[in-house]
């Protein structure tokens, strides 16, 4: 008996002497590879990219492991952020489209590797922002990048809404303001855009044109600024940036103003049920009704060409940018999306900010002008929002204006 347990003994040790260790993997195996990215982004979306982010996690779990950070920077300032360190950039950004050709041409953006399918779901004038010269730079993310009235229904009829003019008087009346940013030239462009007079890029790509100091137009440079000041003069108008704006919405001194989509939810909010949208008004200018014009873009997702995962970075900007996470952000935060699908869902086309920003579409165009432009018309309409104190010569102004703008 000892004998065939001893036996038994010795088989069992050398059967589990033969068994692989279940910890140790074959040989052979790949290791699973790590990925680290950074992803730039505006801090009123960190939440919700963060939602992205782990849902794009989940997605590819098991495939390698994943490190991925969310940093804050502004859309509107990427250009430079990027190309001041494009090797330590970020690997994935969103950006404003008008950045887009400098960084193509700067090397920063590598053309899309399968524009085909970008292209056909996304919205044919979104497409024309994310490109230079025909080619796709980058992924569609907003078709909403520009700006139409917001008003309080309680105080502004649907004939109210149609002058500017008209809306400053009622405000007046009622204690309240219509506000408008002017110490910004992107919303200041609404006055000169449907006058005949001119600002745009050279062909260069980097340098200025612009007639808006015109004394030959039909409409000259200084009908408007005297139509400007005219506005400015009414006790119920006010320049306010777009964060007082919608202070004044919460607090009830404002009941109109003119933003964006990006404040839909929260002057909703505000107003409930009285909340309107509608295009930009006209406003009285050399004797006539002018319907004040707009700048308009696009929201877009980059890929770093210096990043050091190119594929998966290209990944996160197709998973950042497809239908289901366009139609989230637009839940989310009201922004109209760029994907053709998403856009022509129910829930977007029954809302009225993106009904009121498709209706001044017809009088919008996209923003394409250098970085001189900025400055130069910010300084002359704060000067008119003040109501012009030291009396200065408006046309003077102009030239001043458009000899910055133009600079070289």
């Amino acid at each position: 008996m000892k004998r065939v347990l001893l036996y038994l003994l010795a088989v069992g040790l050398l059967l589990s002497g033969c068994r692989p260790q279940e910890e140790a993997p074959p040989a052979g195996a790949p290791a699973v590879e790590s990925v680290s990215l950074t992803v730039w982004g505006a801090a009123e979306d960190q939440a919700l990219m963060e939602e992205i982010i782990a849902s794009f996690q989940r997605r590819y779990a098991g495939e390698t492991n994943f490190q991925i950070t969310y940093q804050t920077q502004s859309e509107s300032s990427c250009k430079d952020a990027l190309l001041g360190d494009l090797e330590g950039g970020a690997d994935v950004f969103a950006f404003a489209d008008d950045q887009v050709a400098a960084l193509a041409a700067a090397g920063g953006l590598d053309p899309i590797e399968n524009p085909g399918e970008v292209q056909g779901a996304s919205l044919s004038a979104a497409v024309e922002a994310a490109s230079v010269d025909g080619t796709l730079y980058a992924y569609p993310l907003t078709a909403d990048n520009g700006y139409f009235l917001y008003y309080n229904k309680a105080y502004f009829s649907e004939e109210d809404i149609r002058s500017l003019n008209r809306m400053a008087d009622v405000a007046a009346q009622a204690g309240k303001l219509v506000v408008m940013d002017w110490s910004s030239a992107w919303y200041v462009y609404a006055f000169f855009g449907n006058t005949g007079l001119e600002v745009g890029l050279n062909e260069d790509g980097l340098t200025n044109y612009c007639t808006w100091n015109s004394t030959e137009n039909p409409i000259r440079g200084v009908d408007v600024a005297r139509a400007m000041l005219d506005v400015a003069a009414s006790p119920g108008f006010a320049s306010r940036t777009d964060e007082e704006f919608l202070s004044g919405v919460r607090d009830g001194s404002v009941i109109a103003g003119v933003s964006g989509v990006w404040n839909d939810v929260a002057v909703r909010e505000a107003w409930g049920e009285d909340a309107g949208a509608a295009r930009l008004p006209a406003f009285v200018c050399a004797g006539q009704e002018v319907q004040m014009a707009s700048f308009s873009g696009c929201k877009l997702i980059g890929v770093n060409a210096y990043s050091q995962h190119p594929e998966w970075a290209a990944r996160l900007a197709e998973w950042i940018t497809n239908e289901e996470n366009q139609a989230l952000r637009f839940a989310a935060r009201g922004q109209g999306p760029a994907n053709v699908r998403a856009a022509n869902s129910p829930e977007v086309q029954a809302s009225p900010a993106i009904a009121a920003l498709l209706a001044q579409s017809e009088f919008s165009q996209l923003q394409r002008v250098g970085g001189k432009f900025w400055e130069p018309v910010a300084e002359f309409a704060q000067n008119l929002a003040r109501g012009n104190p030291s009396g200065g010569d408006l046309q003077a102004q102009l030239d001043r204006l458009v000899e910055g703008v133009t600079a070289r």
